[in-house]
């Protein structure tokens, strides 16, 4: 972070993830609407390779706030497989229901019809990868063993490799994520869990919640969804001072009407929804807190 002292600004690195997913998307629109909103703020986007990176780049200071999704943020906050990580949350940003989506004269009308079959999963540092091992896991399956596993450099390859037929279904994950998107639009369709899969899922793993997309939410999708998902974030360097994380809170706040102007997926990008979505109060940055608090979300 750096302060330009002639327009008494602060400069913030927002990152996000590969080309092609839902994050630059959803970080740009942010970005705009953060630098429209609060004057004092100038954030600006970095592609990165995603929400695990994200995370290993806002602990060694290398970016400012970043997106992580839900499954990798859980992981190192309970501190599976790591040390418990200091990063704090800015914002929820929105639930993330995840999908296969297939081409239009696929015969797989179902996640066991996919069982044995090319999957694309995602880039590898995803956590809408994460969210797929953990729903496999949850259905007694391997994400690796029980498919052929296909791993993207870039999340915008998975709807070429869909139509081209290298794989029979893209797993991702979000309603207006841009994979689905151009799938849907060339003829697709979406497959969800059925709803004793949800109930298997969320049984193992608590932090993943049941989510029904409607219908509509896609070009194409005359029927609602059931699926399992959890909330994405914006996290925050550990050292990020408390009135930038207010600002940040308040710009996103205030300038909601503009946010989901830009990307309808912001609708979910609101205070209630942030307090709401961390796993615990602590997990919140103070300044994000204070701003709660202020707005009557938080009491006390």
């Amino acid at each position: 972070m750096m302060t330009n002292d002639n327009t008494q600004t602060t400069d913030i690195v927002l990152g996000t993830a590969t080309p092609g997913g839902g994050f630059p998307l959803f970080g740009g629109a942010a970005a705009d609407t953060i630098n429209e909103t609060e004057p004092s703020l100038n954030v600006a986007t970095r592609n990165t390779k995603g929400s695990a990176e994200n995370i290993g780049l806002l602990e060694k200071g290398d970016l400012d706030i970043a997106l992580v999704a839900g499954e990798p943020a859980y992981e190192a906050f309970a501190g599976i497989g790591r040390p418990r990580t200091p990063l704090k949350i800015v914002s929820a940003i929105y639930s993330s229901p995840g999908m296969f989506a297939v081409r239009g004269d696929s015969p797989a009308h179902s996640l066991s019809d996919l069982v044995g079959k090319p999957i694309a999963w995602g880039t590898h540092a995803s956590g809408i990868t994460l969210l797929g091992r953990y729903v496999a896991d949850g259905l007694g399956l391997d994400r690796d063993k029980d498919f052929k596993a296909s791993y993207l450099d870039k999340a915008g390859d998975g709807p070429v490799m869909v139509a081209d037929g290298r794989v029979a279904a893209l797993w991702g994950a979000g309603i207006g994520w841009p994979g689905f998107t151009a799938i849907m639009k060339a003829g697709g369709r979406l497959i969800g869990l059925t709803s004793e899969e949800v109930a298997r899922v969320t049984a193992k793993h608590n932090f993943i919640k049941p989510i029904v997309v409607p219908a509509g939410a896609y070009e194409g999708q005359n029927e609602p969804v059931n699926s399992v998902g959890s909330w994405s974030y914006i996290l925050a360097r550990p050292t990020l001072d408390d009135s930038v994380a207010y600002r940040l809170a308040k710009a996103l706040h205030v300038g909601h009407p503009g946010l989901v102007n830009r990307l309808a997926q912001g609708a979910e990008t609101r205070p209630e929804n942030t307090l709401a979505a961390a796993p615990s109060v602590d997990n919140i940055h103070p300044g994000v807190v204070r701003y709660l608090r202020e707005i009557g979300v938080m009491r006390g």
